[in-house]
């Protein structure tokens, strides 16, 4: 019997890694298609069983296929997970991005930005939970790559919440109460912390009543209560 290898490993060395590089090589329509696939797959076993729970066997079984076919597309476990949660984290970022350069008022931003952050939580459940847990300055050697970029994306993130903040205080519907950076990391450790509670299966609440309970919590305590007026114009 041949033994799945194990968690954080690279695929056999049967020449199925060099296959994989060739066919990625020439973006074979036929095997992006199988790609989805899998991640389709892998993605509703992790929402039901876990990321520990989840194994590459499980996946090729909900594909209909062995574990071999999976290493043709995938070199382990983590690589699938990696994929499925870096798309939702540049998805966050794009829509973290968007809501800064809108030409709402800063309290209004960042109630938008706090609610679609928790609802984000919820219908990606568990990925982003999960990928809160990861220590990126120690991870496999073979995914620092990605752990790289992931501090990139979230160093973006973080610059939006803060520039949000900074607007408020500039715009005066913000207190200065503190450093906008300052600011900016407890309002997303508070969101964060429900990775230790949440759970969109079984909450009694649903994301977005939380997030929004939390915006409350926060502009009662950051806003001013005055109306920004118009951007000042040169001359």
């Amino acid at each position: 019997m041949n033994k799945e290898p194990e968690s954080g490993s690279v695929a056999p060395t049967s020449g199925i890694g060099q296959r994989r590089a060739t066919a990625q090589g020439q973006k074979n329509a036929g095997y992006e298609d199988r790609r989805a696939q899998i991640l389709h797959a892998a993605a509703l076993l992790f929402r039901t069983g876990g990321y520990r729970g989840t194994s590459i066997g499980k996946i090729a079984e909900e594909v209909g296929t062995d574990r071999a076919s999976i290493y043709y597309y995938f070199s382990s476990k983590e690589e699938v997970f990696d994929v499925l949660v870096t798309d939702v984290v540049k998805g966050n970022l794009a829509i973290a991005e968007q809501i800064r350069d809108s030409s709402a008022s800063a309290t209004v931003k960042l109630r938008k930005l706090v609610v679609q952050l928790m609802c984000s939580y919820a219908e990606h459940y568990p990925f982003l939970y999960v990928y809160l847990q990861e220590n990126m300055a120690h991870v496999d050697p073979k995914r620092k790559a990605w752990a790289a970029e992931m501090r990139r994306v979230n160093r973006r993130y973080e610059a939006a919440v803060t520039d949000i903040i900074g607007q408020g205080i500039d715009e005066g519907s913000i207190r200065a109460v503190g450093e906008p950076w300052v600011l900016a990391y407890g309002l997303m450790g508070m969101v964060s912390w429900t990775h230790r509670w949440f759970n969109p299966n079984t909450a009694e609440v649903d994301a977005k009543t939380i997030g929004e309970s939390y915006a409350d919590v926060l502009l009662s305590g950051l806003a001013t209560g005055a109306v920004p007026g118009p951007p000042a114009t040169a001359g």
